[in-house]
């Protein structure tokens, strides 16, 4: 369930990341509107993915931060090819068991 949960947030922060950075090339890199046709359907995906997260939606969001925080670095490291810092790894660390600690009280009460 665990590694399940974890594909299903990385999926998610991606089509959230891409569903934002096709508009940003359309709009500062002057790409072609096109790019908001696969944006759309790309935050639609998004949408879509965080419904089929297993928690309660503010747990799921709030865990998802976490992920996030990790998955946009490594974009802004393989596609925008910007090497990341000390500081960036140590934040994404942070994020991650600040994410693994929401998690892992999923089912519990109290």
């Amino acid at each position: 369930m665990i590694l399940k949960t974890g594909l299903l947030f990385i999926l998610t922060a991606i089509a959230e990341i891409l569903g934002c950075f096709l508009p940003y090339l359309w709009l500062r890199k002057g790409g072609p509107a096109w790019l908001l046709v696969p944006a759309a359907a790309s935050l639609a995906l998004f949408v879509w993915l965080l419904t089929l997260h297993p928690a309660a939606s503010g747990r799921v969001y709030a865990a998802y931060g976490g992920v996030y925080v990790a998955t946009a670095l490594g974009w802004l490291r393989f596609v925008d090819s910007v090497a990341l810092t000390t500081r960036d790894w140590a934040g994404a660390a942070v994020a991650l068991c600040g994410m693994a600690i929401i998690v892992s009280g999923w089912g519990r009460s109290g």
